[in-house]
């Protein structure tokens, strides 16, 4: 167990704002999280758990125990006349295990390429992108639970996963967060393949290309391109990818919004709701390019806030929280409708 203290988070964050950890904790094996239970000093202090820092807003200092998950390891753990099931250490790279599974011809992923952050962070938020969500491909996690120290393993209906939402965004009851931490999660990749092309993008590239029947690997690199057109690399301009969540309304709220503004963006569900397309409504109210301090939203995509100050002087959390309360307010005060926030805030 490596311990360190007063760690720069600049690195370990999307968003490249400055913070420090009073204490951080890499997290390589679950015998790490026994020997942090075994250490007097750190066993009853509070703990962060921190993947790849894609999804998190720092408005300050950590002064809980970060525990900084940096578990490895992809393998195919078995193999049916109808599955591969696959499994993958949380600290990997979520894209990189992507374009792993293909190389090993496991199609099922693809639609999820390029998505920022770790594996491990994947069933909390349940990613999820161009008509797929992690819950689709999933099959079970292990984890460890920090208050016992007990290692225990969740199915799908056990993380009960919702849109960008899991069991481990909870408090309180059979809430997992702050209580327990992610180590391996294992996926279940059909044989029967099919792709997934519901989305105007694909099918402009399927137009595009002529390629009406596209493999895994063409839609991987497909969406690819459509991703790095439309958003910014958090390597180049620091961001937390989408900042709101994509709101569902009745169709009786959606035709009210129709009746005011036709050219609005949003997408039938299969359950009768509608999702509009968060990012439409804060363009519509006039917010892309606009910023407080160095916190602005992304002028290519509405939907993205971005850190314009660099690695010298970085947007602060602050200033960024400020802006999206703003765009919240702007975006329910013509609309209705309260936007919520992807990232957690810390």
């Amino acid at each position: 167990m490596l311990i360190e203290k007063n760690v720069p988070l600049r690195g370990y964050n999307s968003f490249g704002i400055h913070a420090r950890a009073h204490t951080l904790v890499r997290v390589t094996s679950e015998a790490d999280l026994q020997a942090l239970r075994e250490d007097a000093l750190l066993a009853t202090q509070p703990k962060f758990v921190l993947g790849g820092g894609s999804n998190i807003v720092l408005t300050g200092d950590v002064k809980p125990v970060v525990l900084k998950v940096e578990v490895p390891g992809k393998r195919l753990v078995a193999e049916t006349d109808k599955a591969w099931i696959v499994e993958a250490g949380a600290g990997e790279n979520w894209h990189d295990f992507v374009a792993w599974t293909l190389d090993q011809g496991y199609p099922g992923l693809e639609n999820l390429a390029l998505i920022p952050g770790t594996v491990g962070a994947s069933p909390v938020q349940n990613i999820g992108a161009y008509g797929v969500e992690l819950q689709d491909r999933f099959e079970a996690l292990d984890a460890v639970d920090l208050q016992t120290g007990q290692s225990f393993t969740l199915n799908a209906a056990q993380c009960a996963f919702g849109y960008r939402d899991s069991v481990f965004k909870h408090q309180g009851g059979l809430g997992l967060e702050g209580r327990a931490l992610i180590t391996r999660v294992r996926f279940h990749l059909t044989k029967a393949w099919k792709p997934v092309l519901g989305y105007l993008d694909l099918e402009k590239k399927m137009a595009a290309t002529g390629v009406a029947a596209p493999s895994a690997r063409q839609i991987f690199d497909w969406i690819c391109e459509i991703r790095r057109a439309k958003l910014p690399d958090p390597q180049v301009i620091g961001n937390a990818g989408s900042f709101f969540k994509n709101p569902t309304v009745s169709t009786e709220q959606c035709a009210d919004i129709i009746a005011r503004d036709p050219r609005v963006v949003y997408y039938q569900l299969a359950n009768g709701t509608v999702k509009l397309a968060a990012g439409w409504l804060i363009d519509a109210c006039g917010w892309k390019g606009k910023s407080v301090g160095n916190a602005a939203v992304y002028e290519k995509q509405a939907l993205v806030l971005v850190n314009r100050g660099g690695a010298e002087n970085p947007a602060t959390g602050g200033e960024v929280m400020t802006l999206a309360k703003a765009i919240q307010t702007s975006v329910y005060e013509r609309f209705g409708i309260l936007l919520e926030p992807e990232p957690v805030v810390v």
